[in-house]
């Protein structure tokens, strides 16, 4: 359990903190409820950066962290991204179900697929890219636009900017990580046509 470790688990810890946050807010109106999501939501993002700079620094990688990192990471995004989807009138700004839609279906594609990479080729090599790493920045700046209240008047524009913008660069990444999984499928043995006459022909 590494220092790296304790901290992206702290962060998994802050998620519930925060959707409960934000449910009081939405229910009550109470202004220290809202500030006190928002904070806890900052400090999960802030602590991102954090673990994987401790990670990188004092070579703490390991496979535990590799889980749970990116776990963390999606675990406090769509908690956030669900829970501004519903209608929380007059209380905070609702995000369009397209976004919500493109975001959830994107993780849960992938997901699915990286099941199947890891049955048939044994392990899945996942290469980061730009593309995924503008998305999330994308959809976290979404979130705390959302929460800072900064969404009436001239703010709406710019907010459906960072939603476009949050849309386009989920799906592109989608599309790139899904192109990588089907290379990896590809080049293995098992995604091969069987030859006439051999044992597997009619399984």
């Amino acid at each position: 359990m590494t220092t790296a470790n304790k901290i992206t688990i702290l962060r998994i810890l802050l998620i519930p903190f925060f959707v409960v946050e934000m449910i009081y807010y939405v229910r009550t109106g109470n202004e220290a409820f809202r500030l006190a999501g928002l904070l806890s939501f900052a400090v999960a993002s802030i602590l991102d950066g954090v673990d994987g700079y401790i990670a990188r620094r004092y070579h703490q990688w390991s496979e535990l962290g590799t889980i749970l990192d990116p776990l963390a990471d999606k675990l406090l995004l769509v908690s956030a991204i669900v829970l501004l989807s519903f209608d929380n009138s007059p209380r905070l700004g609702q995000l369009p179900l397209w976004l919500t839609g493109t975001i959830i279906g994107r993780d849960l594609l992938l997901g699915l697929g990286a099941v199947v990479v890891r049955l048939v080729v044994g392990e899945i090599i996942v290469r980061p890219r730009l593309t995924g790493k503008i998305a999330t920045v994308l959809q976290m700046a979404v979130v705390i636009w959302l929460l800072l209240e900064w969404d009436q008047a001239q703010g709406a524009a710019w907010l459906r900017l960072l939603e476009l913008g949050a849309g386009l660069f989920t799906g592109a990444s989608g599309l790139l990580y899904i192109f990588d999984g089907a290379k990896q499928l590809g080049a293995h043995p098992a995604s091969l046509p069987v030859k006439p006459g051999t044992t597997n022909e009619h399984k």
